[in-house]
């Protein structure tokens, strides 16, 4: 393996995507919105009428990853985290918000209701966080802060200087 898998995760509307592809940009890593990959595999085991979405099927998402994960130099960008092998990332990124600024972005995507205070909820009790933590080894496991403009630049700068200093590392 060249390259590490990252895995980015955080509630909707962290900024998990504008990361995750500017990050595939600067380092040529391939990038995986597992929302997309799930619709456009259709890649479902029903609809949560509920929540007004589409229900992952997880096993199958798996499957389609496997071997990508294991040639290694992935980021992979979903919110929830706890389904993945932990095998597949040696470093795992939860993008965290504060509730004004998510509240906006969320709002703007046309979240309301039920939907729209589950996931200010999730981002309050740190819900993504906790599941990583204990999905994963704590010590690859790390929050950044993913309010402003500024914030993205230092996260990727941060996330840059990881990925050298992994494959200065590992190769």
């Amino acid at each position: 393996m060249r390259k590490p898998n990252v895995l980015l995760t955080g509630t909707p509307g962290v900024g998990k995507t504008t990361l995750g592809k500017e990050l595939a940009s600067r380092t040529g890593m391939a990038y995986v919105n597992v929302g997309d990959m799930a619709k456009d595999g259709e890649l479902y085991e029903g609809f949560d009428e509920e929540y007004d979405c589409p229900i992952l099927d997880e096993d199958r998402v798996i499957d389609e990853l496997e071997d990508k994960m294991n040639e290694g130099g992935v980021i992979v960008d979903y919110h929830g985290c706890d389904f993945f092998p932990e095998r597949w990332f040696h470093i795992v990124f939860v993008l965290r918000t504060e509730n004004s600024f998510l509240y906006d972005r969320l709002e703007s995507r046309g979240y309301k209701g039920k939907k729209l205070q589950d996931n200010i909820q999730c981002e309050i009790f740190q819900t993504l966080y906790e599941e990583a933590l204990l999905s994963y080894r704590e010590e690859i496991v790390h929050q950044l802060p993913s309010n402003t403009p500024e914030d993205l630049e230092r996260n990727l700068d941060q996330i840059m200087q990881w990925i050298e200093q992994w494959m200065k590392d590992n190769n």
